[in-house]
């Protein structure tokens, strides 16, 4: 009860900031970044737009990966004219494509620029089963895999561009507090509704994602850590915000709910103030493998937290990564039948 007093009143944390904050905010520790590159996923809308809005603001170089080519050149125009002088780059990217993130980084890569933030940001919530060209259930190759690949292709360059410039680079995985939701087993879930053995859940489906994004976040940051690399990441929930992430879900139900939750909703400057504060604060340097909300660190679910199912995670994503599997199909690692995963 009293978080959520602390919610609606805005009451700001440890970090100076709380839920009320906006992305303007929390960014003016940071008001030059003139020096820095940032890929954003996502940012033709919503949370993302907002996020390279600010960054673009305060001076970073924008790379935008997006599906939509003529969404993103409209998102580049509109903060071309804010802030006349930006340079945005707009790339083609489908993050529910193994090819396609392969395409992009090798297009990234071939420009010769320096990364100094990687935001993934981009979601999908997507209320009718679907598979991925590469055999992987929609939502889960969208949210969670198509990240995880591009963070491993871009990973080096990270590496490199944080001991050339002396500039500690940033991972930021947006994840949600959705992912407590999920429970259970998360691959052996992944393999069952993939291939339609149980009910398709859309709310489940899309919990496990990101709580996928939770465990990625965990295994990067021991694996940074071993390498002594200077670069950090980690995961954020951005808050309760309507955005076209809801789009499948449009309708009188969803209309009410939201009516409801009018109270607990952000807006899109302070739903992504959270992302912008992992990605620039001084206070963040050398902070990794935690998970934020409302610019403050919290804990993540008990499962989010596993340590094996973290390097468990790493193991099947590498596999279903890897380019033998666009021709074959998502298969999981061996694991023993059980009723329970079928309820």
């Amino acid at each position: 009860m009293l978080e959520t007093v602390k919610y609606l009143m805005g009451s700001a944390g440890a970090s100076g900031f709380g839920s009320k904050s906006t992305a303007e905010e929390v960014t003016e520790a940071s008001p030059d970044l003139s020096s820095m590159t940032a890929i954003i996923t996502g940012a033709t809308s919503g949370i993302g737009a907002e996020t390279a809005r600010v960054l673009a603001k305060r001076g970073a170089r924008l790379v935008l990966p997006a599906r939509n080519l003529k969404a993103a050149e409209e998102t580049k125009a509109r903060i071309a004219a804010d802030f006349p002088g930006s340079q945005i780059i707009v790339l083609p990217l489908d993050l529910s494509s193994l090819s396609s993130v392969r395409s992009f980084a090798s297009r990234f890569l071939s420009l010769g620029l320096p990364l100094h933030l990687l935001i993934n940001n981009a979601g999908k919530f997507s209320h009718d089963h679907a598979i991925s060209e590469d055999g992987i259930e929609m939502t889960f190759a969208t949210n969670y895999l198509g990240h995880f690949l591009l963070t491993k292709l871009l990973l080096n360059r990270m590496v490199e561009t944080a001991r050339e410039t002396g500039i500690q680079g940033r991972i930021v995985n947006v994840s949600s507090s959705i992912h407590g939701w999920f429970s259970g087993d998360g691959i052996r879930y992944l393999d069952l509704i993939t291939r339609k053995k149980i009910p398709y859940d859309a709310t489940r489906a899309y919990a496990l994602s990101k709580l996928a994004n939770v465990l990625h976040t965990k295994e990067l940051a021991e694996r940074l850590k071993e390498m002594d690399a200077d670069v950090t990441v980690n995961c954020v929930h951005p808050g309760i915000v309507r955005t076209r992430l809801t789009r499948d879900r449009e309708g009188f139900v969803t209309d009410l709910a939201f009516f409801l939750a009018s109270k607990l909703l952000k807006t899109i400057p302070q739903a992504a103030a959270t992302t912008c504060y992992v990605a620039t604060h001084p206070r963040m340097a050398g902070v990794s493998g935690k998970y934020f909300a409302d610019c403050n660190e919290v804990s993540p679910s008990s499962l989010g937290t596993n340590r094996h199912e973290a390097a468990r995670l790493r193991r099947v994503s590498e596999a279903m990564a890897a380019e033998r599997l666009q021709r074959t199909g998502f298969r999981p690692d061996p694991l023993p039948p059980s009723r329970t995963d079928e309820m």
